[in-house]
């Protein structure tokens, strides 16, 4: 690989780290997205470990959460006894379904709450209920958008990059 390549994949890494990290997600956990993004792996953890620059501990730990949200998978390799890590196939729209899942979850306790207050709280109900209405919507909204996404991946709906569809 040119020098030139190098330094993109490695600020590209770097900046993938950073953005994860702005979302509430540790920055390691950024890089091992990033390197998966650039390399198409699999990666065992020593790989990752030596690649990033960062301990075992610290690359288990990640692998664990990405592997949680679903962006990254378990793999083996036949006579090897290691565990490897692949990019999970459609990873950003599993992303989006997590989110989707997370958010119903926090709908529940918004609801289950709006049970046990008593009635006379109107005003903690009616902030309660904006809650729900928001949770909806962003569900509603996300699902839609995994659907869009899932079109456009099999060929069904391309759109520019500005958002406009282009006459058939």
């Amino acid at each position: 690989m040119t020098s030139k390549a190098d330094k993109a994949i490695a600020e590209f890494v770097e900046q993938m780290g950073l953005i994860l990290q702005a979302e509430g997600l540790p920055r390691i956990a950024g890089h091992i997205m990033g390197l998966m993004i650039m390399h198409e792996g699999p990666f065992s953890l020593s790989q990752l470990a030596e690649r990033l620059k960062v301990s075992r501990a610290s690359i288990s730990t990640n692998t664990r959460l990405l592997e949680d949200l679903e962006v990254i998978v378990r793999t083996a390799k036949p006579g090897d006894r290691q565990v490897y890590f692949t990019l999970s196939p459609r990873p950003y729209a599993r992303m989006l379904r997590g989110m989707i899942r997370r958010m119903r979850r926090a709908r529940d306790v918004v609801e289950s709450t709006q049970v046990a207050l008593p009635e006379g709280m109107t005003d903690t109900h009616e902030r309660l209920q904006e809650l729900d209405e928001f949770y909806e919507v962003l569900i509603d909204m996300f699902a839609d958008l995994i659907d869009t996404w899932d079109a456009d991946r099999s060929g069904l709906v391309k759109q520019t990059r500005n958002g406009d569809r282009p006459s058939a």
